[in-house]
């Protein structure tokens, strides 16, 4: 698999033939937000803008091959506009990695961050760099850049995204005394800080093992071993009921949850119904607000 290959390719003196990311871009305003001419045109120069800085970016040493890149999309909601260049609104993130030997993709990472409030002007170059917070825009697309990255790491090697979940946290260490939303920890736990905070937290590590087992040990393996994969990945699932018991309807735990929830019904609901009730015990008991959702596999 593309990480664990990285370091050969680099011995083997393959050239660097793509980055790290395969990221699509989108800019629209809400539906109740008038905007005309000039701010379509904005809208339009950020989009390429941020298209660029997050495909053109080397945000690790490592080599990838085109087809290696991890898939990313980036939709920005603005719902205002408080000056020419300022612009508040929404960002949603989510990446997908390739199961092996198939043409699934399955959502790592998906996240609706409300805390998003930048100042843009154009023809103005995104710059950043790990040391300073240049800006609130290339702080946060860098911030989910390594977010992206570490969880996809993490699925092809055990806690293989460390490295990059650091990055992530030195950008929230540079940012957090800005006086711009989501990078405090004070408030709701459900931030731009919360998230990497946990991440790195040792209550957390059930999470990021069960990020490989299900990806790695699991779906990569269901050509050709359905039931051994399916009971990897109802095993890593049961792993994470320590989590649920200490940090009941964590940031982390939800956001993976909701990624996997239609994947897990549609895996489970092939079971044998033994297997099925096992899994629909687990899943009610780490998300009980779907538990009716999770009933779909019974039937």
């Amino acid at each position: 698999m593309k990480r664990v290959f990285s370091i050969l390719f680099v011995v083997l003196g393959c050239q660097l033939n793509a980055q790290e990311l395969n990221c699509e871009v989108s800019v629209i305003s809400a539906p109740a937000l008038q905007v005309g001419p000039v701010e379509k045109e904005i809208f339009s120069e950020l989009e390429g803008s941020i298209y660029d800085f997050m495909n053109n970016t080397r945000w690790t040493k490592d080599v990838f091959e085109i087809e290696e890149r991890i898939n990313v999309s980036i939709l920005i909601t603005i719902t205002d506009i408080p000056s020419t260049s300022s612009f508040e609104g929404k960002i949603q993130v989510q990446s997908t990695r390739p199961v092996f030997n198939t043409a699934y993709n399955t959502t790592l990472f998906n996240f609706v961050d409300e805390n998003f409030k930048i100042n843009y002007a154009r023809n103005t170059a995104l710059l950043f760099s790990i040391d300073q917070h240049r800006s609130n825009l290339t702080s946060i697309l860098a911030y989910y850049a390594y977010m992206v990255i570490a969880y996809d790491y993490d699925s092809f090697s055990l806690e293989g995204g460390t490295q990059y979940f650091n990055k992530a946290q030195i950008i929230v260490n540079n940012a957090k005394n800005t006086g711009d939303r989501g990078w405090e920890p004070a408030g709701k736990k459900n931030n731009r800080y919360w998230l990497v905070d946990n991440a790195l937290q040792s209550v957390f590590k059930p999470l990021r093992t069960t990020y490989y087992n299900y990806h790695r040990l699991g779906f990569d393996v269901m050509y050709n071993d359905m039931t051994g994969a399916r009971k990897v990945v109802l095993e890593s699932m049961e792993a994470l009921a320590p989590i649920q018991r200490s940090r009941p309807g964590s940031l982390n735990l939800q956001i993976f949850l909701t990624a996997k929830s239609s994947e897990l019904i549609d895996l489970f609901s092939q079971a044998e119904m033994q297997e099925k009730n096992q899994a629909v015990s687990i899943l009610k008991r780490l998300d009980p607000a779907n538990s009716s959702k999770y009933q779909e596999i019974l039937n």
